[in-house]
């Protein structure tokens, strides 16, 4: 079985990683930070918004499953990708919108995406997810991996998709 990676940030990363562990062929999904100067942050470093990181989600998947276009299609529904660095009541450059890119053909997807979407004249405004070379990427502490599992809820951390209604 081949496995590939893709890392989105759409905010708060307990609901993406949610959304990103229904959707079969993904094998593993995990949260943690990246884009940043900081080596090694915490959560209370990231949160301070001077690290540059963004919180993000680590998908590892199998593309005889799922293709990175069908993962592009849930990172872009599950937030809104027409706000700069915020989502819902959350402010700061960790929760900007972004698709940290693996490979020349992930930033090609990516980039074709948000052009096609802007063109759709669905969205309230432009969107603005950055496309960004994958960095290093820095699990976050265990409190955070599967954290509406840990808690035992069915939410969602983020406020619309960016849509008209």
């Amino acid at each position: 079985m081949s496995v590939e990676v893709a890392d989105f940030g759409a905010g708060c990363f307990w609901g993406v990683e949610a959304a990103f562990r229904r959707v079969p062929g993904v094998l593993d999904v995990a949260v943690g930070y990246e884009g940043g100067s900081t080596r090694n942050p915490t959560y209370r470093d990231v949160c301070t918004d001077e690290t540059g990181h963004a919180e993000v989600v680590q998908v590892r998947f199998d593309p005889s499953q799922v293709t990175y276009g069908q993962l592009l299609e849930v990172f872009f529904e599950s937030h809104d990708p027409t706000t700069i660095d915020r989502q819902g009541p959350d402010v700061g450059k960790q929760y900007r919108s972004a698709v940290f890119y693996h490979s020349q053909s992930q930033r090609e997807q990516a980039e074709a995406e948000i052009l096609r979407r802007n063109n759709s004249g669905q969205y309230v405004g432009p969107i603005v997810t950055s496309i960004e070379p994958a960095d290093t990427f820095y699990r976050a502490e265990e409190y955070h991996q599967r954290y509406f599992e840990k808690k035992g809820v069915n939410y969602s951390c983020h406020v619309g998709n960016g849509k008209k209604r």
